[in-house]
């Protein structure tokens, strides 16, 4: 008995794998598409072949791609589904990515995609004039750039006769014609504006172009979504439609009907016969019915039917959902290939919701049917591709070619292997042929531009020029100079400390350092050797200790107890007990110095609250620990801000670092500056390192004018209402709780999730700024809004999934603006200090946000060489953390010893205590209360 059971399960697995091994394509096969559709390729160019081309290889008028000197303001329009979206485009500077967007999405409805083209035209045209007025630009004739994705025979930039609507579209009288035409005689019958419509691009073009403005390598574009296509840019001697043999076109492959000649039939199914069979246009399209997601969930459901009839699947009983034609959309495959073994559950939920009472048995299969499915169309745009990027580097033959291809469309975008795989088939057909991938981060489709006209309702106020960051510029430039002037720091809210560090490591330094790290809850303790033997080279070997809860909210004695613990415990791992080695302590808290050895704590921050050390001097309390525990001596030589330990690591390794930035958690910023210029510090020769303390820019009021009403409630949530203002705005302990007030308005609004606020969407914290990251991949950022969301309980459409990437965008995009701003003035303060015409630095820089979020950097960057455009600026990541640079400083600081120099620089200054009936009393109070103690 239990071998006839065995049997038939034996039985029923074969049939199984032979049925989806109709799926799966060898190398060998997969060779043979990349030459049969570099065949068709070929035909669609040459005038004799291309009227029986099944690759039509449209000439597009497109002569090249961006070179990043495009300046001006145009109005674009993208047509391409039942939302039609208008845009005015601002490039302000002619410099590459400075791009500026606004716009407006309009509906079209479904009497008006099915009524007449006269009346598709005019409605097209209310808009555009809608728009104007709402810019503004009624009486301004602006060039018109017109994205038409629906196939059209091209005889100039600006003429494009419509083949045939696609997409649900049926307006009559428009196959056939010029749509440039159609459009300029619609705007005539309006009689209310004027347009100069200069260029009709397909979307494939609109992408391959927008991504070639970031990256000048691309020259591919790729659509792979709802619909499957192609455009590159190909030599000009080689379109025999088109007259001129100088130069390069941008050809339109409409390569989804690759596979109408049956060239291909060797590799279709009987499942993709009938879907192509039960299709509104049998016979046509073939490749893009094996490739695209408009067909891949009906080709699974063909095959679910097929299993299930023999008997193979959910117990032989077939459903009426599953009867339904189109009721397995291609999004469950991306859903169902995402889940792993542990979430059997969450795929199950799928087919019970299409009402499929599914075993894990079935849901194992569906989901080998979903893989061989999607599999198949990624291997199958992988060897399309490869015939492209082989052709282009044949025709400028080269051995070896790089090349960028611009993506858009969701199934690239949100299923979780696709990528992948078209990356991989491409890597391994054309292994000459080094080819890169982005995504377009604007696109063309209607999600990307739905999403972009709701947004802008909410966070337009985000979005700065750069005459907004450089008048932001100035206003810090004139804080920093407040906190430096003897009179001006007492009410400055950016307060200058001077930290008594005056040099950036010479490469003299060497010797045996004790380096401590407290700034979290995690301390850190390095023991950092600097040697001469040929080179000078660092050696470190570090160990981290906990600070448990209880300590961080106790007594202060506890917690220097703590660390005088953990010190020893290293000691004697590092058996150096017996020795009194120089010890630099990076405090990562804002402290008054009057000596490179003496800092006193103003303020706990980043949940600290041990009682007994705000207003006492940190060196004095944890020399007093360590005395009384007697059994090591350490020599206390040099107390750091985590910004001055970044500088100074970065310095050692490059002696132009004079900046030090930690753009994290929190963020920070140092700079060496002239001691002539800092009044709270005596002496007028050399220069001093200076701590800003910037995350409290803006507490004066001076950035009320940027912040917005989710900043105002993010700072009334916050432990310190009314204080660090500027860090609020900007760094990671707040943007993820940032993105979350957005996105639980709009969800209130209806705007996001169809209106659905779960308990999680509303619990403070839930979503975190590292969420915002990994939401801003280029490859996997959907898939992870997917992933992220679903936790938060809400079950996002592709359309909610692009409004969060686009809401994490524009929250990350304002944060490295602003540090753009404020490091300007920096830099600007540099240059001026030298009275040089160029300033040539380096700027050392640490934290996890800016290591992490996969776009900050770039972003930071290029905005601060636009503001800052007089300056070579070299930006230096600290691979090591603070700690290194403690233990330079205390380098230096032994040197100086050594050479018989005495540390004389000092602060005058004593702390006293304001009672907390002062603090929350009148100013006049404060002020009262304060002048009792200033020197007569």
């Amino acid at each position: 008995m239990v071998t006839a059971v065995a049997q038939r399960l034996a039985s029923q697995r074969k049939e199984i794998d032979d049925t989806l091994a109709t799926f799966t394509l060898s190398t060998t096969q997969l060779q043979e598409v990349k030459a049969k559709m570099r065949v068709e390729l070929e035909r669609g160019l040459k005038k004799d072949t291309h009227p029986t081309a099944s690759v039509k290889m449209l000439p597009t008028y497109v002569y090249r791609t961006p070179d990043g000197t495009e300046r001006g303001k145009y109005l674009a329009l993208d047509l391409g589904g039942t939302n039609f979206r208008v845009l005015v485009v601002k490039i302000r500077t002619g410099m590459r990515n400075s791009v500026r967007m606004y716009n407006k999405i309009y509906a079209i409805p479904l009497e008006i995609m099915q009524g007449t083209g006269e009346e598709l035209f005019d409605h097209i045209v209310q808009c555009i004039s809608d728009f104007l007025d709402y810019m503004g630009m009624k009486n301004t004739r602006l060039p018109l750039g017109f994205t038409f994705s629906f196939p059209c025979n091209q005889t100039g930039i600006d003429k494009g006769d419509l083949v045939s609507w696609t997409k649900g579209f049926k307006a009559t009288d428009c196959e056939g014609y010029d749509v440039v035409d159609m459009l300029r005689e619609a705007i005539k019958r309006r009689n209310e504006f004027d347009l100069d419509i200069v260029a009709i691009v397909n979307d494939t073009v609109g992408t391959m172009m927008t991504c070639a403005y970031e990256d000048p390598k691309c020259q591919i574009g790729l659509i792979a979504g709802t619909g499957s296509n192609v455009c590159y840019m190909e030599e000009m001697k080689n379109i025999e439609l088109v007259e001129g043999d100088e130069g390069q076109m941008c050809v339109n492959t409409e390569w989804g009907g690759f596979g109408e000649n049956d060239n291909i039939e060797d590799i279709r199914t009987r499942y993709d016969r009938e879907v192509d069979g039960g299709s509104l246009n049998p016979g046509k399209q073939r490749f893009e019915k094996m490739t695209s997601g408009m067909y891949l969930g009906e080709i699974v459901r063909q095959i679910l039917i097929d299993l299930t009839k023999r008997g193979l699947l959910f117990r032989g009983r077939i459903t009426e959902r599953l009867k339904t034609k189109g009721i397995f959309e291609t999004k469950f495959l991306s859903q169902i290939e995402r889940y792993s073994s542990h979430l059997w559950h969450k795929l199950r939920s799928i087919l019970q919701s299409l009402g499929l009472d599914s075993t894990c048995d079935d849901s194992i299969i569906v989901k080998e049917v979903c893989g061989a499915v999607s599999r198949r169309a990624a291997q199958l745009c992988g060897a399309g591709m490869a015939a492209i990027v082989d052709k282009i580097r044949e025709n400028r033959g080269l051995d070896h070619l790089e090349i960028t291809v611009g993506v858009d469309g969701t199934l690239y975008k949100l299923h979780p292997h696709f990528s992948t795989i078209l990356k991989d088939t491409v890597r391994e057909l054309a292994p000459n042929c080094k080819v890169d991938f982005i995504l377009s981060e604007d696109g063309s489709g209607k999600g990307a531009a739905l999403i972009t006209a709701v947004i802008d309702k909410y966070l337009y106020a985000m979005r700065f020029s750069d005459e907004t960051l450089r008048d932001i510029m100035a206003r810090f430039r004139r804080e920093m100079e407040n906190g430096l002037g003897g009179d001006t720091n007492p009410t400055a809210t950016v307060k200058m400390l001077p930290t008594f560090v005056r040099s950036i490591p010479d490469g003299s330094e060497k010797g045996d350092f004790i380096a401590l790290d407290l700034g979290g809850s995690n301390f850190r303790i390095l023991r950092v050797k600097v040697s001469h033997e040929k080179k000078q080279t660092v050696q470190m070997e570090s160990q981290i200790y906990e600070t448990p809860e209880d300590i961080i909210h106790g007594s202060g004695s506890r917690l220097f107890d703590h660390v005088a613990e953990c010190l020893g415990d290293f000691m004697e791992k590092q058996k150096i007990k017996d020795k009194k080695l120089p010890v630099g302590f990076t405090f990562s808290f804002p402290c008054a110095h009057s000596k490179l050895d003496e800092a006193v704590l103003l303020t706990w921050t980043k949940r600290f609250k041990a009682s007994g050390v705000e207003g006492m001097d940190v060196v004095k309390l944890l020399n007093k620990a360590i005395k009384k525990r007697g059994d090591y001596d350490a020599d206390i030589m040099a107390v750091v801000n985590d910004t001055v330990g970044t500088m100074m690591t970065c310095g050692f390794d490059d002696q132009r670092c004079e900046v030090g930035i930690i753009i994290g958690t929190g963020t920070n910023a140092c700079y060496m500056e002239e001691l002539r210029h800092i009044d709270m510090v005596e002496g007028d020769e050399g220069r001093m390192c200076i701590n800003t303390e910037w995350g409290a820019f803006g507490d004066d009021g001076t950035l009320e004018d940027i912040r917005t009403e989710f900043d105002r409630e993010i700072d009334r949530g916050s432990l310190n209402p009314g204080k660090q203002l500027f860090e609020k705005m900007v760094s990671g302990m707040y943007m993820g709780e940032l993105v979350r007030l957005i996105l639980v308005k709009m969800a209130k609004e209806g705007l996001l999730f169809e209106g659905r606020i779960t308990p999680e969407l509303l619990t403070k914290g839930k979503f975190e700024t590292k969420h915002v990251s990994a939401i801003e991949k280029s490859k996997e950022g959907l898939t992870k809004a997917k992933e992220i969301l679903t936790r938060l309980g809400v079950e996002p459409s592709e359309d909610d999934c692009i409004a969060v990437q686009h809401v994490c965008a524009i929250v990350s995009f304002r944060s490295a603006n602003l540090i753009a701003a404020t490091l300007g003035a920096i830099l600007t303060r540099l240059k001026d200090n030298k009275n040089s015409p160029r300033l040539r630095t380096t700027v050392g820089i640490d934290g996890s946000l800016y290591k992490m979020h996969p776009q900050y950097s770039r972003r930071l960057h290029k905005t601060v060489r636009r503001l800052v455009p007089e300056s070579d600026v070299r930006f230096l990541l600290s691979e090591s953390g603070s700690g290194k640079g403690a233990a330079m400083v205390t380098a230096w600081a032994s040197r100086l010893i050594r050479s018989g120099k005495k540390r004389t620089v000092e602060m005058h200054n004593k702390i006293y205590a304001i009672p907390i009936e002062v603090m929350q009393g009148t100013g006049e109070e404060v002020c009262g209360h304060c002048d009792i103690f200033a020197p007569h």
